[in-house]
């Protein structure tokens, strides 16, 4: 089942990059709302096909889309993955039409950035809200996400660059987490409560 932080709006973008988070959180949200589709290409050997899906559903289900690129090169020494976050967000913020943006992290995630940040002094979750970015998924498992689109026959596509453990991102997930999983098999519900404690504070 998906589990939802917050109210969401009856018209709103949904930044969409064709995995399973954000095929499923699209179809999800769909119902009896007015959605702009954002999508941004990194220019990745494997981005074209991720375009290309998320534009053959988007048109088949009559969505409106905007498709954004990557247009600058990686500046030396940046980061790729912060130099794409960046490049990604200001396409958002640019071309969002006056709504809200709905970003799919969901509770994966929130693990995985609250084990990161506590190896580095202090334990952080991901917001529910910033500026015009809303995060409605982060009390929904991973797999619940592929599940509905598995249910709801929603095609998504996966990059094989999630399993390449140089992004710490990666690393974490596929290295960390089943050891801390061992250590604590309820550290998804440690984080979900935590997680809805600071949203009830902000509300």
């Amino acid at each position: 089942m998906i589990k939802l932080l917050g109210k969401i709006p009856g018209k709103l973008c949904v930044a969409v990059s064709g995995g399973a988070d954000s095929m499923a959180a699209l179809d999800f949200l769909s119902k009896n709302r007015d959605i702009l589709v954002l999508h941004f290409n990194h220019r990745t050997e494997f981005a074209d096909k991720a375009e290309a899906l998320v534009v053959d559903y988007c048109e088949s289900k009559g969505f409106k889309y905007i498709i954004g690129s990557l247009t600058e090169a990686l500046p030396k020494g940046c980061s790729k993955e912060d130099f794409w976050r960046k490049q990604r967000y200001n396409f958002f913020n640019n071309n969002n039409d006056g709504r809200l943006v709905v970003t799919c992290h969901h509770l994966d995630d929130a693990v995985e950035t609250w084990i990161f940040t506590s190896l580095h002094g202090k334990g952080r979750l991901i917001p529910y809200s910033r500026d015009i970015f809303i995060r409605p998924f982060l009390l929904t498992r991973k797999l619940k996400m592929e599940n509905w689109c598995l249910n709801k026959e929603v095609p998504y596509i996966e990059d094989p660059s999630n399993y390449d453990t140089k992004y710490m991102r990666n690393y974490i997930r596929h290295t960390l987490m089943p050891s801390a999983l061992n250590v604590n098999p309820g550290l998804h519900k440690v984080v979900s409560k935590k997680l809805k404690n600071s949203f009830n504070k902000e509300s």
